[in-house]
């Protein structure tokens, strides 16, 4: 080869080492886009502190273990921090220029740890996975797969048996993504991550994402193009299988989403994009056009799979980094043997073979960079826990391990303070000429809404105060108004009923004219009905001043009803009713008022009665419910109520008398109002089912706490 030829050779790696250095500010960009704003800081230092890092790991160690004269294809023993080596002969400025692009891939497979344990991993535990990787994991198994400068005898074991990975699907993607696929089984999913999974992990600037995917995109031509080590005229084919397969894993990635969301999903979008530039990083100097397009929009399919499996194992990776890298390059590796051509392997081997060997490479990445990196980081997290509290990762990374603020940090944490102290007579600071200042600005006008309500609400609390005090106060001057004229009126009244009754038992002698018989029935039953309604009225009163009385006993229902339904069976005869009585066997004890107990079951039945024509029923019924509760209905056959007076028949001396062929004008209105009343008072529930011209049902319910087993009452 001669020196003008190398010298291109040079020049050629040393473009493509920029273009693979450019992946970096993808990455951060990428990453710090896909994480939130609260974390955007430590993310990009950490994108910083891993690329150096693991520059002068590999200066160091990494670039000897993996380049190095071969021990047994195990491991390189030589060229560590160039020493011995060829770096200041003739050939140094190749040598210098493929250290200089081999530390760049050393690089790439380091970062993308960074993405997958966004969030919540420490800095300095981030720092050693970095140091572990890019010092002892890559480059060991990157001797196996490229060591010995392509020198006979000098090749890594999996490189002797044939295995190919041009550009490192596998050793620098697959070997990343081992990695962090056991920091982010370690660390743990983020707080909330999976708690509120459809509003968490939303992406923080999705157009600076955007960004870093393109900068990675660009990058990649480097990455592919210059793996072959030489201009020569295969670049141009390599680049163009790199666009394709990036293109149509994008557009894949897209159609996918917008079929099975509605919508095409920007995220998964544009890792549709990188996973098919991970899986044509192995295949892409061996397949054509076509190929390249398959295996792009097959490397877009599985790292959509791999990532919706790693949610439904609540495996949290931050930017999807092990489904694109990892996934996509385990994919990409296979693809090898699948979809290229035989003829440019250069192993000899069959397409079965070479399949064997590739699947071997993926297994041996797998066992090696996860079981060690597992190993190592779950040590290290013994004695420096690799997860920072719960408290720095509530006030994110960028505080809490760097001390750094933003202004929307700053927003967020003024806004945290008043959620916690609930006082909002301060406004929040404003930072001019920024979207948190933006924010902040209308939070500001929110809060000065918020006291404005806050203070109407009060002022109409106050005066809804003041109207109940008044209510109050009315409500016990009536109660008392009730309770003395009550007094009042029952003296005289039953002294009209009970000298009415003397007059027409005739005691002092007989009552000659029939007119004045039939006068004194009047006065005696217009007498009792007031009394009735007296009664009813003070008991109303009571119960709605919560000061109404009950004598609680363990009743036995069925003495109960047989009562109730002796006192009205004459008047339901009288009308040429049915009165049925039906009791379940065995009720258990009732916890009730004796009293008001009739009261509500008279009350009802003679409503039933009184609204029921000749000839229909009226049932009274006794059940114990399959929840427990006690029901105790009524029901007839009578006019019914319609739905729009259902209200009305609850009001206080309401009478439904709309139709006098339907409704009777006569009674108190109280009876119902008082029955749901006494009702309410042993919390009991009131279901009233009725229809006009159908009859109407009206069922009690008594709660648990009500209902006393038999033989607790023996």
């Amino acid at each position: 080869m001669g020196d003008a030829a190398v010298t291109d050779n040079t020049i050629w790696l040393l473009v493509c080492t920029v273009l693979v250095l450019l992946m970096q500010a993808g990455f951060t960009c990428l990453e710090t886009g896909l994480v939130r704003a609260k974390n955007t800081i430590n993310v990009a230092i950490k994108n910083v502190a891993d690329f150096c890092v693991a520059t002068l790991a590999f200066w160091t160690v990494g670039f000897g273990l993996m380049f190095g004269a071969t021990l047994g294809g195990v491991i390189g023993t030589s060229y560590f921090m160039f020493n011995p080596g060829p770096f200041d002969g003739p050939s140094s400025a190749w040598l210098m220029a493929f250290f200089f692009f081999q530390m760049a891939f050393c690089g790439t497979a380091t970062t993308i740890v960074s993405g997958a344990v966004a969030e919540r991993m420490s800095f300095r535990g981030y720092l050693l996975t970095a140091l572990v990787l890019s010092a002892a994991i890559y480059p060991v198994f990157g001797h196996w797969a490229w060591g010995g400068f392509g020198m006979t005898g000098q090749e890594g074991w999996l490189q002797g048996l044939g295995f190919i990975d041009f550009a490192g699907s596998t050793v620098v993607h697959s070997i990343g993504g081992w990695v962090a696929l056991a920091a982010v089984l370690i660390i743990g999913p983020r707080i909330g991550r999976f708690e509120h999974a459809d509003s968490f992990g939303k992406s923080h600037n999705t157009p600076i994402a955007v960004f870093g995917m393109f900068l990675l995109w660009i990058g990649w031509f480097g990455f592919n193009g210059g793996s072959t080590l030489a201009m020569d005229v295969s670049v141009p084919h390599i680049m163009v299988h790199t666009l394709i397969a990036a293109a149509a894993g994008g557009m894949v990635a897209m159609m996918l989403t917008w079929t099975r969301r509605g919508a095409p999903d920007a995220v998964d979008s544009l890792n549709g994009v990188l996973a098919g530039l991970v899986a044509i990083t192995a295949p892409a100097h061996v397949v054509g056009i076509g190929s390249s397009a398959l295996i792009g929009g097959i490397g877009a399919i599985v790292a959509l799979g791999a990532q919706s499996l790693l949610r439904r194992r609540q495996i949290d990776d931050a930017v999807s980094a092990v489904p694109v890298h990892l996934a996509a390059g385990i994919w990409g590796t296979l693809a090898v043997a699948l979809l290229g051509d035989p003829d440019l392997w250069g192993t000899g081997l069959t397409r079965l073979e070479q399949l064997g060997v590739q699947a071997l490479g993926v297994a041996v990445a797998g066992v090696y960079a996860f079981g060690l990196g597992y190993i190592v980081l779950r040590v290290i997290n013994v004695f420096l826990p690799l997860r920072v509290s719960a408290e720095a990762e509530h006030m994110g990374l960028n505080a809490s391990e760097h001390g750094a603020s933003t202004a929307i940090h700053d927003l967020i944490h003024a806004m945290d303070g008043q959620r916690h102290t609930g006082d909002f007579s301060t406004r929040v600071p404003v930072e001019p000429y920024t979207e948190a200042g933006q924010i902040a600005e209308q939070y500001n006008q929110v809060l000065d809404r918020v006291r404005s309500e806050m203070t109407a609400r009060e002022q109409t609390a106050e005066q809804l105060r003041s109207a109940r005090d008044q209510a109050e106060l009315a409500n016990a001057a009536k109660s008392e108004f009730l309770a003395n004229m009550s007094h009042e009126l029952r003296t005289p009244l039953n002294a009209i009923i009970g000298f009415s009754e003397i007059i027409n038992k005739e005691v002092f002698g007989p009552v000659d004219h029939p007119q004045y018989r039939e006068y004194v029935g009047d006065i005696h039953d217009s007498g009792t009905h007031l009394l009735s309604i007296i009664n009813d009225i003070l008991d109303l009163s009571k119960i709605e001043a919560d000061s109404y009385e009950l004598n609680e006993d363990e009743l036995r229902v069925e003495s109960v009803l047989n009562a109730c339904s002796r006192m009205i069976r004459t008047r339901a005869e009288s009308g040429r009713l049915k009165l049925s009585v039906e009791i379940e066997p065995e009720l258990p004890y009732l916890y009730a008022d004796e009293r008001a107990l009739k009261q509500m079951i008279i009350n009802l039945v003679s409503n039933a009665v009184k609204f029921t024509p000749e000839g229909g029923s009226v049932s009274l019924r006794a059940r114990l419910e399959p929840d427990g509760r006690l029901a105790l209905e009524v029901a007839d056959t009578g006019v019914g109520i319609d739905r729009k007076d259902l209200a009305k028949a609850f009001e206080p001396f309401s009478q439904l008398s709309s139709d006098a062929t339907v409704y009777k004008a006569d009674g108190t209105g109280l009876g119902l109002p008082l029955t749901a009343a006494l009702a309410r008072s042993h919390q009991a529930t009131l279901v009233v089912d009725s229809a006009p011209g159908k009859g109407t049902a009206i069922t009690i319910r008594f709660p648990n706490e009500r209902i006393v087993k038999r033989q607790s009452a023996a």
